[in-house]
């Protein structure tokens, strides 16, 4: 059969084949050529050779050690993991085959550190009422030190901690996460960008049930180990959260008031709740409390602004944060701005190339020691029934 042009039926078909043949050739001789290397879109951050990272020691290997920090380090592009600083052998010899670590020492040697070139940073997670002689031998001993919150017992203990990391030519960092956390950096970003309009007020929640039955919470209970009361262990989280919104501001005076329930044995050594309120130079309220008596665990900062208002509830913990915004002519509507669990590798990687560099961290021992100063005159205004405690602290 031939068509108009004189064509059989076999020869177009052959044509059209030829012609499929060719459009795949040319198609696949173009993919060959973007294949041999393109230029890459947007902003790629590579992990560095791990032999060009800072190495960590932890000190301490407790529940925080264990389940949230030593396993972020596989997450990390600028530090990696080289030895492990416990008096529990047994924990080292588990935690070293788990994660390739096979320097070891104990408290009792600590010190030796000193000698080790394959430890440039330490890190403290210790009970509170250790945190000072471990910061400042890790410091003596020439390491760079992140410690984590609160960073003492006392603002005293927190000034020698700032004063041997001078001393010792040495950064020293609090590991305050949140300020590496995605959401709430997306909620400063939002509060810089007037999109809450003038901010008003802040209010700040942060509590959990404290019980004798979990181990984890009875050092908490004992003021020599737990450094205070519940403003050291889980208030600071809103203290700090609430400040690190209001870069530039002062706490011209706090005040304070208990709430522990009456004859309740858990709390003979520390209090079980503490509300307290932090009045800024701009004309800003802090309104928070902190609690051993909150079930189940609760995190909440909200913010107020003239225009709109954003809250976190959860704000501060390690894998659940989000952010409702409400006003601002737009519906009210929930989000996450990230991944919470990125905090922990972010916050050390920060600390490493900021050791490295020889700059200030995003959160020093400065911020550690005015948080104490706070929290001290916190406890001095409860102990006088609310009294204002003038304190003119920069934030």
């Amino acid at each position: 059969m031939m068509d108009r042009n004189g064509l059989s039926r076999r020869q177009v078909l052959a044509a059209g084949a030829g012609a499929t043949l060719a459009a795949a050739g040319a198609s696949r001789a173009a993919a060959q050529v973007r294949a041999e290397g393109t230029t890459l879109a947007g902003d790629f951050t590579f992990p560095e050779p791990p032999g060009q990272r800072m190495r960590w020691a932890v000190v301490g290997l407790g529940n925080y050690a264990v389940g949230q920090i030593i396993p972020r380090f596989g997450d990390m592009h600028a530090s990696r993991l080289t030895a492990f600083v416990s008096g529990s052998p047994a924990k080292q010899a588990d935690l070293g085959a788990r994660y390739g670590v096979s320097r070891f020492y104990s408290y009792t040697n600590y010190d030796e550190i000193a000698a080790d070139p394959e430890i440039d940073c330490v890190y403290i997670a210790l009970p509170v009422g250790l945190h000072a002689e471990y910061t400042i031998r890790a410091l003596r001993a020439g390491k760079h030190v992140l410690c984590e919150k609160p960073m003492a017992s006392s603002a005293a203990e927190a000034e020698a901690m700032v004063a041997a990391a001078r001393q010792a030519n040495r950064q020293l960092g609090v590991a305050y996460r949140v300020h590496f956390e995605p959401n709430n950096v997306d909620v400063l970003r939002r509060i810089r960008a007037g999109e809450l309009g003038t901010l008003r007020h802040i209010n700040a929640d942060h509590g959990f049930n404290a019980t004798f039955d979990w181990p984890p919470h009875i050092w908490r209970l004992q003021k020599a180990l737990g450094g205070g009361g519940s403003m050291y262990d889980i208030g600071i989280y809103g203290l700090n959260t609430s400040l690190m919104m209001l870069p530039g501001d002062t706490v011209d005076w706090v005040s304070a008031t208990y709430s522990t329930p009456q004859n309740d044995p858990r709390f003979a050594e520390v209090e079980g709740a503490v509300e307290y309120r932090l009045r800024m130079a701009s004309g800003i309220s802090v309104q928070g409390s902190s609690s051993y008596c909150y079930s189940p665990y609760f995190s909440r900062q909200c913010y107020f602004g003239s225009a709109a208002s954003a809250a976190m509830q959860p704000a501060t913990t390690y894998d659940a944060n989000s952010i409702t915004m409400d006003g601002g002519n737009l519906p009210q509507r929930t989000f996450r701005a990230g991944d919470p669990t990125s905090q922990f590798a972010a916050q050390i990687d920060a600390f490493s190339r900021a050791a490295r560099a020889g700059v200030p961290h995003l959160t020093p021992g400065e911020m550690g020691l005015r948080d104490m100063r706070l929290i001290e005159a916190i406890y001095r205004s409860a102990d006088a029934e609310g009294d204002r405690v003038m304190v003119g602290l920069a934030v």
